[in-house]
């Protein structure tokens, strides 16, 4: 009997759980989609802006001076690295929404007014930079995890750091460095939540406001939590293509329009469809 009446009872919460959904969506799916919008948006602008300052912090950090360098070269490659591991350690070590409370509220209050950001710009700056600190590290152990062979062999034929850098070593790092990159963007879809704090309307935003004219919250959390799932997979899913498109082709065929093209082991990328290597 009581199993019965538990079955009866959880049935009619699940019912009046999916009533509320529909009602909710009927009515305010726009909001949740603009908010939606909104979050992807700002999470897809912040990861790019700070993989571009992650890219240059870790090139940064990278840079070396030999002994017989002039001392204000040493002195400024030196400098530069503590700036930028002084603003590694501390956008990683505070959480994103004191910093957004600090960048927003705070200098203002610094500067008596004098630097000041509307709610949109103090959103993309929080994050991109948030972004860029934890980029800085990720390219610095990409950079260092190419064999340095590469690097001497580069400089052996006359390139510079900045030419071996562009077209030897950050070519291999960006491949490394790709899930990386989408775990950022993943993060930031859901980290931009901790922006309502300032008053920027996104997802979650959208959520606040409903439950706070409603009072359904778990309903609302429920709407919520589906859509931020459904932005994450999407992205995944579109990272891991990105990922299988740079691999490039699983087989080569050997180039035979040489006669030493079997001994020197020349290959050529096939055009079309992949086929297996000639035997």
């Amino acid at each position: 009997m009581n199993s019965v009446i538990l079955a009866e009872a959880s049935g009619g919460v699940i019912s009046k759980l999916w009533e509320d959904v529909a009602t909710l969506w009927s009515t305010s799916s726009a909001q949740y989609l603009k908010g939606a919008l909104d979050t992807i948006l700002l999470a897809v602008v912040a990861t790019a802006v700070g993989c571009l300052i992650g890219l240059m912090c870790g090139i940064l950090q990278t840079l070396k001076y030999q002994k017989s360098d002039f001392f204000l070269k040493k002195a400024v490659i030196w400098i530069v690295k503590i700036v930028i591991r002084v603003y590694v350690e501390v956008f990683r070590g505070t959480p994103m929404i004191l910093q957004a409370v600090f960048i927003y509220f705070g200098l203002p209050y610094l500067t008596n007014n004098a630097l000041r950001f509307d709610v949109i710009t103090a959103a993309y700056v929080v994050v991109s930079i948030n972004t860029g600190a934890y980029m800085a590290e990720t390219v610095r152990g990409g950079i260092l995890s190419i064999d340095s062979g590469q690097t001497e062999g580069a400089m052996a034929i006359g390139m510079n750091h900045f030419q071996t850098m562009v077209r030897v070593i950050l070519p291999q790092t960006l491949r490394n460095i790709i899930p990386q990159i989408g775990n950022n963007l993943i993060i930031n879809i859901k980290d931009t939540s901790v922006m309502f704090i300032i008053g920027y309307a996104e997802l979650f935003a959208a959520h606040k406001a409903y439950v706070g004219a409603t009072y359904l919250y778990f309903p609302s959390a429920l709407v919520t939590m589906a859509i931020y799932l459904f932005m994450t997979v999407v992205c995944s899913l579109l990272l891991r293509l990105w990922e299988h498109l740079m691999d490039g082709p699983e087989n080569y065929d050997l180039a035979t329009t040489d006669s030493l093209a079997h001994t020197s082991g020349m290959t050529n990328f096939p055009s079309g469809r992949r086929r297996s290597a000639r035997r």
